[in-house]
């Protein structure tokens, strides 16, 4: 006997989606931010001569697998606890934007701390997760 579901309709779902891609974007960008920051930190101790106890390659290495982590970390439960199912299509498509929005602007974020990613970047994340939520398989 199948149970039959109901389905959120279309502008409700996409406002959740729109939240909680939004959220995800921003925590995921503190992460890399913040991870960034310890590779420039590492960079700048090893320059002077003192070791951080952890290579500037080691911390971009974790900025990027940590930032990677977090954004379906955030989407999936987000969405879950907004009362949605069968996100698949939106955590794969918020977690590969995500990747190549990072890759994209990488460059600006390696050079200062505190620097944000393009934000015409981050608006085509949010934009493309959040349309992604209405993809659902039957």
């Amino acid at each position: 006997m199948a149970s039959s579901s109901t389905r959120t309709p279309l502008l409700p779902r996409l406002l959740k989606a729109l939240v909680v891609s939004l959220v995800a974007v921003a925590a995921s960008h503190v992460v890399l931010s913040d991870t960034l920051r310890l590779s420039l930190m590492g960079q700048a101790a090893a320059a002077l001569g003192e070791a951080p106890g952890y290579s500037s390659d080691q911390a971009f290495t974790a900025a990027v697998v940590n930032t990677l982590l977090t954004m379906p970390l955030v989407l999936w439960p987000g969405m879950l606890i907004s009362g949605e199912r069968r996100v698949g299509p939106m955590v794969l498509v918020g977690t590969v934007s995500w990747q190549v929005a990072v890759w994209s602007g990488i460059d600006a974020l390696g050079e200062a701390p505190g620097v944000l990613l393009p934000l015409p970047s981050l608006a085509l994340v949010v934009a493309a997760t959040a349309l992604a939520a209405v993809l659902r398989r039957k």
